[in-house]
């Protein structure tokens, strides 16, 4: 299937190359920076000194192969797609998979929020900015990157966006928790959210990147539990009345499907409804919880046919497709079969506002330059 408007994907990764960090990072950092090691069973390894989680190949750059085929560990970097680190191959995949343009993520950048030391964590982050800047730059139309910052302080993190904004990436990624004592509902981060309003760029949550729990049971439970820390930031944002008091700031909510926004949104209400007392003192909300959710977040979703039949029980104005390539949960690609049968019972509208519209214009895309460069 064609669509007659260009279709976006609202999250996208690449695959660190393994001279990323090194490359890139501050040089007191270097000999520490995040690096690709060879072992003869877990195959290539991306290693961060100073975390005991590593980052094995198998699944970050696995998009299109069969479910029997996947594996985490074994594989090498140079049998990964290569469009995952090099932009110049980037835009034949995204022909292939009928999209138009990608707002891309890091990968390895996801295990660096949860990284101890936040100075650290910084040095990275500044090393990414400038590699992902670069990639991009190949096909800035096509290729949006996010960038990264540490959020040490208010005020540095305000300087962080500031750089991000003028290298010409288009969003933020930020860490689950911010590298602060005080939590996203602080009043001390208020500035912080005015200078992201100002700046008109997006920022946004991505599942694994704050510290969470783990999980109970089968190991397939850690795949059902992945959504419940970037929940716990919504709610953050709401009922700590962050909304309330900046009524333009917009999140996205990436990569944690959208199908629970509903039911998410109602116990939210019946929270406020029976518990509102539980408000830290001096948060009051002028609104149910469930309109600042409907009004302020985005959600990003791929294969969740849930989302798009339920479309009318949410802001179908927040809803956004993505494809999530190159990772193993990616719909690449098939995008295209997969979204013909997902949409047919949404309106024309809300078809094109949630692969194309709400995407467009919440990250300011020129469409126009999309319908001359891209695939028909």
């Amino acid at each position: 299937m064609s669509f007659n408007f260009p279709v976006i994907s609202a999250d996208s990764h690449i695959t660190e190359p393994p001279d990323c960090y090194i490359a890139n990072i501050d040089p007191a950092y270097r000999d520490q920076a995040p690096n690709m090691i060879n072992d003869p069973v877990r195959g290539d390894v991306y290693v961060v000194p100073g975390m005991k989680s590593t980052v094995p190949m198998g699944l970050v750059a696995a998009a299109g192969k069969p479910a029997e085929e996947l594996v985490q560990e074994g594989v090498k970097f140079d049998e990964l797609h290569q469009s995952g680190y090099d932009a110049t191959k980037r835009l034949a995949d995204q022909d292939r998979d009928g999209v138009a343009a990608e707002v891309i993520y890091p990968t390895v950048g996801m295990v660096l929020c949860g990284h101890p030391d936040v100075d650290y964590k910084r040095a990275c982050f500044n090393a990414y900015n400038k590699w992902i800047t670069e990639y991009c730059s190949e096909s800035p139309d096509r290729l949006l990157g996010c960038g990264q910052t540490a959020l040490r302080s208010v005020e540095e993190g305000i300087a962080d966006i500031e750089a991000i904004k003028a290298a010409g990436l288009r969003g933020v990624m930020m860490p689950g928790n911010p590298g602060t004592e005080e939590d996203y509902d602080d009043p001390i981060w208020d500035p912080f959210w005015e200078a992201a309003v100002a700046l008109g760029l997006p920022l946004s949550f991505h599942i694994l990147t704050a510290k969470g729990g783990g999980w109970r049971g089968p190991r397939l439970n850690s795949f059902m539990s992945i959504i419940r820390s970037i929940q716990d930031i919504m709610g953050t944002l709401v009922f700590g009345g962050v909304f309330d008091r900046h009524p333009n700031l917009k999140v996205v909510c990436v990569e944690a499907d959208a199908g629970w926004v509903p039911h998410y949104m109602y116990r939210m209400d019946h929270a406020y409804k029976r518990h509102r007392n539980w408000l830290q003192p001096g948060v009051s909300l002028n609104r149910l919880p469930s309109e600042y959710f409907a009004e302020h977040i985005y959600v990003t979703f791929q294969d969740d046919w849930t989302a798009f039949s339920q479309a009318d029980q949410m802001n179908w104005r927040r809803l956004m497709w993505a494809n999530d390539f190159p990772h193993s949960d990616s719909t690449w690609p098939w995008s295209q079969e997969m979204l013909d049968e997902q949409t047919k019972k949404l309106t024309a509208e809300q078809t094109e506002a949630i692969l194309c519209g709400n995407v467009a214009a919440l990250y300011g895309i020129d469409l126009s330059a999309l319908l001359t460069s891209s695939v028909a």
